[in-house]
């Protein structure tokens, strides 16, 4: 395992989704008949939270509202609020979202961190729940270890039905004489709704995250279109290697306890093909954040910023322009107008099921996968020189 990268130092190598390929099956599916749906166990004997399609929006302030999780959750998705963001601060945020929008490219990281100075109002974090209830569907919202507890306990009563603990790195065993560390365990004890917790990216770290209760894992470090921590921290593995890693890690505590934890891969997927792949290789449903920021139901105006732009000492993202080209249903179901692969992502899941055969998630991720990097290139040239179709970035 691994290659020598100078005297007595060996290092694995690692792929992402550009470095591999999927292989068509020996058998081919209609489309329509696959089925594309994703589970979420709840605590106890409860009934699992069942969503149609393996799609997740990121909670991050350019990308979900309580109107755009709200319209999510009618096309069969999830969409998760976050509780420490610009829509827990200001009653009203769309003030502070419209001056992040125009910023300038020069300034914008240190107007972000001025505006997320503000606090966070408990009482906002009840009413976006109860506005998010209200507008019906499954009711998802995050937050960091370090306020979870709190935040938690309040999502909870105001009748949310998952809630997400969020960080750069989240292991069970984290070393702090600052602040408390979150118990997790006792955290998932004591919760009657799912804890999914991330992001993670290792077997070792993933089967102790589902050792103390959690039910679902997110599987990314680093590889978001908005997020530097790769070059800031140079930390991060690949997102093929990552998720392989970590399903195992998954199928390797199921076959132990007979409990079915999933795995949600987040960060790195801005078309359908990298979905796919993501899927493909072991994951049970994705997060997705750049390729929503394009939809015009969601609050950026067109930009995408990094969950950890706002830090005041180190941060660890950034703006970025994406554009609006369609509504969320269009991205989701299509009809795509662009050329890309960036709409359309549950028809590019059910197309590329149907052509491997596979006619459940679970049959997805037994896809033959090769290592393949010259895939989108070969044969593609004059896309590249006319920066059209996959010569798009």
């Amino acid at each position: 395992m691994g290659m020598w990268i100078g005297r007595n130092r060996k290092a694995r190598v690692t792929y992402g989704f550009d470095e591999i390929a999927l292989v068509p099956g020996e058998i081919t599916i209609n489309p329509n008949e696959v089925d594309t749906s994703f589970v979420i166990p709840r605590p106890g004997d409860q009934e699992p939270l069942r969503l149609k399609i393996p799609i997740i929006a990121s909670a991050m302030d350019g990308v979900t509202n309580v109107r755009f999780c709200i319209e999510m959750a009618k096309l069969g998705g999830l969409g998760v609020v976050n509780l420490e963001g610009v829509q827990t601060r200001y009653d009203d945020p769309e003030e502070a979202l419209a001056q992040i929008a125009k910023g300038d490219k020069a300034t914008v990281t240190e107007l972000i961190q001025k505006l997320y100075t503000q606090p966070i109002k408990e009482e906002l974090i009840a009413k976006r729940v109860q506005e998010l209830r209200k507008g019906g569907g499954i009711v998802a919202v995050s937050s960091i270890p370090q306020k979870a507890e709190r935040y938690a306990a309040i999502a909870q009563e105001a009748g949310a039905d998952v809630f997400v603990v969020q960080s750069t790195v989240s292991t069970v065993r984290h070393i702090s004489s600052e602040y408390k560390s979150l118990d997790l365990a006792g955290f998932c004890k004591k919760s009657k709704i799912p804890i999914i917790i991330g992001n993670a990216v290792t077997y070792s770290v993933v089967l102790e995250l589902m050792q103390n209760g959690v039910s679902g894992v997110l599987i990314g470090v680093g590889p978001g279109a908005a997020c530097t921590s790769r070059g800031v921290l140079g930390l991060g593995v690949p997102q093929v290697t990552a998720t392989v890693d970590s399903a195992a890690a998954r199928d390797a505590y199921f076959k132990k306890t007979g409990r079915y934890v999933p795995i949600i891969t987040d960060g790195g997927m801005s078309k359908g093909g990298d979905v796919c792949k993501a899927l493909a290789c072991g994951s049970d449903a994705v997060m997705v954040g750049s390729a929503f920021a394009r939809a015009e139901e969601s609050p950026g105006h067109g930009h995408h910023w990094g969950m950890a732009t706002p830090h005041a000492n180190l941060p660890r993202g950034t703006r970025i322009h994406v554009g609006i080209t369609g509504t969320l249903k269009q991205i989701l179901f299509g009809p795509a107008t662009v050329d890309d692969g960036s709409q359309n992502l549950v028809g590019a899941i059910m197309t590329c099921m149907g052509n491997v055969g596979a006619a459940t998630i679970k049959e997805f991720q037994e896809t033959e996968i090769i290592i393949a990097p010259s895939i989108k290139s070969e044969g593609k040239l004059f896309q590249t020189v006319q920066g059209v179709g996959m010569g798009t970035r």
